[in-house]
């Protein structure tokens, strides 16, 4: 999404994922505090960005690879939610 096609900061936009990927997310929700699927995503996509946000390399927005340590990381939370 290019700089002018960018959403005010309440509007909402929709994403497509996987439809058995959808389900496997379903089944975590059913049994955690969070409402709704897209309650669940909210929250990981924010603690991803957050994360990322208050790394080291924050300002080189222009580099977009992970690092080891970030690829770990995420590996290690996939694990704990039953992906891996």
């Amino acid at each position: 999404m290019s700089v002018e096609q960018r959403k005010p900061k309440d509007s909402k936009v929709t994403i497509k994922i996987p439809g058995p990927l959808y389900n496997r997310i379903s089944k975590i929700v059913a049994g955690s505090g969070f409402n709704s699927v897209t309650d669940f995503i909210v929250y990981v996509l924010r603690d991803l960005v957050s994360t990322r946000e208050k790394s080291p390399d924050a300002e080189k927005i222009e580099d977009t690879r992970l690092s080891k340590e970030e690829i770990d990381a995420i590996r290690k939370r996939l694990k704990s939610l039953g992906y891996l």
